[in-house]
């Protein structure tokens, strides 16, 4: 059975201790190669782990990736995507609004009939304008609400 290492900090720690691949694999007793492919993140077998946590003296467990800590990290990268992608959105419509309300106050000068003739165009953009800034703000708390609690 493969288990799923922790590649960042095998090298890390081989780095902290000013340790090359080859003396990291001669004090586990396992070929470079393998150090190679756990270094790059690549699964491994429980031996190389046992393997390395006693080069290491840990724990084997200590050199695995934690499935929840990985869900977690998989999570908070999704909704911080998420968060930017609404963000974005809602900049554009922004600037859209503004631009759309400048078109729409030339075109009432343009008709010289004394008032602001595009008031409810202009009413109905300014209230789909907010919906999309609540809805982003609901987003917004909601992600990080998840990303603090897991829920």
């Amino acid at each position: 059975m493969a288990f799923k290492v922790d590649a960042e900090k095998i090298k890390r720690w081989r780095e902290e201790r000013h340790w090359s691949q080859e003396h990291l694999a001669g004090l586990a007793g396992i070929g470079l190669r393998t150090i190679q492919r756990v270094e790059k993140g690549e699964p491994a077998a429980k031996e190389t782990l046992m393997a390395l946590g006693a080069a290491f003296n840990v724990d084997a467990m200590d050199l695995s990736l934690d499935p929840e800590q990985e869900a977690a990290k998989i999570l908070i990268s999704k909704n911080q995507k998420i968060r930017a992608a609404m963000r974005l959105s809602l900049g554009i419509s922004a600037a859209s609004y503004v631009l759309g309300m400048i078109i729409f106050a030339g075109i009432s000068l343009g008709m010289q009939a004394g008032s602001y003739v595009m008031v409810w165009p202009s009413i109905w953009w300014t209230v789909g304008l907010v919906a999309h800034g609540v809805t982003a703000l609901i987003i917004e708390l909601a992600t990080r609400y998840q990303d603090q609690y897991g829920a």
